[in-house]
């Protein structure tokens, strides 16, 4: 199986550009990429370390997210969070364009890289980058994550284990990212004196944050498009 490839492609308002070839190992859907020679204080493990992390620094003496953040971090030092620019995405399926804002292109990339760091708790968001949506709204996010994990439970049950149907674990994916979040947050304020890659992390926490509350509410936002099901 060959490697999965995802491009980034930013240009910037002084057409200067920012270009990412990620590739995923098909099997593992983490990301290949090399260690950079010298790590940032930044990426140690128990600098702003997660709460609830599970790795323990004599084992693991980076944060393998952190690690691979740091190309990322240093590539748009010199943006603000809402200077606009120009982001394209390749895939081997299709094409996307647009105009946006630092933030929210930068959003979008971190969230393929956070989903395939190999960070124990966001593995489970890898069948999401396996089949990435650049860009995405927080409606398009909602309903990825809500069905990714349905599917999940498909399999479970199948396997003869128990599935879980009301979404309970779901949330506790998210609250973990939310920890994650908020934690990522302080290792990147010092990392670098801009505002666009903590802002980037910050609006994918407006996504965690708003998952578990649209599970409370059943999704019943999304409730209709399903009616030729529902009528049977």
């Amino acid at each position: 199986m060959k490697n999965i490839l995802i491009q980034y492609r930013f240009r910037k308002a002084n057409n200067s550009r920012a270009d990412f070839n990620f590739e995923l190992d098909p099997v593992s859907l983490e990301l290949i990429s090399p260690i950079p020679e010298h790590l940032p204080n930044w990426t140690v493990l128990d600098f702003h370390q997660c709460p609830n992390c599970p790795l323990d620094v004599a084992v693991d003496p980076n944060c393998p997210l952190a690690i691979k953040m740091v190309n990322i971090v240093d590539r748009f030092e010199d943006l603000l969070s809402y200077d606009k620019i120009k982001v394209d995405v390749i895939t081997a399926e299709r094409r996307i364009s647009q105009q946006t804002t630092a933030q929210i292109g930068i959003s979008s990339l971190m969230g393929l890289v956070i989903a395939t760091s190999g960070c124990p708790h966001t593995a489970f968001f890898k069948p999401m980058a396996r089949f990435h949506l650049p860009l995405a709204s927080k409606e398009e996010t909602i309903f990825r994550a809500t069905s990714m994990y349905l599917l999940a439970q498909y399999f479970l049950q199948n396997a003869g284990k128990c599935a879980d149907f009301e979404l309970e674990g779901l949330s506790r994916i998210y609250a973990n990212m939310q920890t994650i979040n908020m934690a990522v947050v302080e290792r990147l304020r010092a990392a670098t004196k801009t505002d666009s890659s903590v802002n980037a992390i910050v609006i994918l926490d407006c996504y965690a944050k708003s998952l578990p509350f649209a599970i409370e509410k059943s999704l019943e936002d999304v409730r209709y498009l399903f009616s030729p099901f529902l009528t049977k």
